[in-house]
């Protein structure tokens, strides 16, 4: 079937996520996170795009970002190989890295883009990473709180307070709120991986009970939840419930 015609965002700001093929890990280490970082800065700079919100997690990125002297197609095309070639060579593999094409949603009023907003500086948060969005070093949070470094911080802060001595407190305020925010998902929904499937391909690969994998040997632990991370269809929340470990060692792992 033919791939469906993206939404134009007639305030060229998107929602855009892209994730790890097979939602496998697309950051193994520090490194990986700051070269996608000087990667979306050096094309900012060419393109003239505008970022106003980032989260980069352990399998899946998100961006809120205006579209600068070219199509997005082409601009997220020039970050996604330049990511792929740097990874690539770092871990000495060979194709894709991320699903598909990247996935986005047009943001057309304040009101929806104060809410992508919040909903991508607490991903950390949902994801059970950190319980303080200050904590989480991979997020454009900080930046909001702190020294921007690539997003334009004014554009969001201007529309919460003209007095800046204010305007931080009520930045800090809106991001805490407790919310039942809704944007792009990492899986689609009605497709998840069932339980007893997963439950399934462990005891095939390994001869192991899921239910037992905390008694196993640390070394059968790690390759485990490496083999349950890049299944598809699953989740973080779901391995952590049928394995009894924490989200954050999973992700670790």
């Amino acid at each position: 079937m033919p791939r469906s015609a993206r939404k134009k965002s007639k305030s060229g700001i998107y929602h855009i996520m892209l994730r790890g093929i097979n939602q496998q890990s697309v950051f193994e280490a520090e490194e990986d996170y700051e070269k996608f970082i000087n990667i979306l800065n050096t094309y900012k700079k060419e393109i003239d795009y505008k970022i106003y919100a980032y989260c980069l997690m352990g399998n899946h990125i998100h961006l809120l970002i205006k579209e600068g002297k070219e199509e997005l197609s082409n601009t997220m095309k020039r970050i996604g190989v330049s990511y792929v070639y740097w990874y690539n060579w770092q871990y000495g593999r060979k194709g894709h890295l991320f699903q598909d094409r990247y996935k986005s949603e047009p943001v057309e009023d304040d009101a929806y883009f104060f809410t992508v907003l919040r909903y991508i500086h607490q991903n950390p948060i949902k994801a059970g990473l950190v319980s303080d969005l200050g904590a989480y070093q991979w997020s454009s949070y900080r930046e909001y709180i702190g020294k921007e470094k690539i997003i334009n911080t004014d554009f969001a802060l201007n529309m919460l307070d003209e007095d800046r001595d204010k305007v931080i407190q009520r930045f800090i305020a809106f991001n805490m709120e407790v919310n039942k925010d809704q944007c792009l998902e990492i899986t689609e929904k009605g497709k998840s991986i069932s339980d007893k499937e997963i439950k399934r391909l462990v005891m095939d690969k390994y001869n192991i009970e899921l239910v037992t994998l905390q008694n196993q040997p640390q070394k059968s632990q790690i390759e485990v939840l490496k083999y349950l991370k890049e299944l598809d269809r699953s989740s973080l929340r779901q391995l952590s419930r049928l394995t009894g470990f924490t989200v954050n060692k999973i992700y670790r792992a």
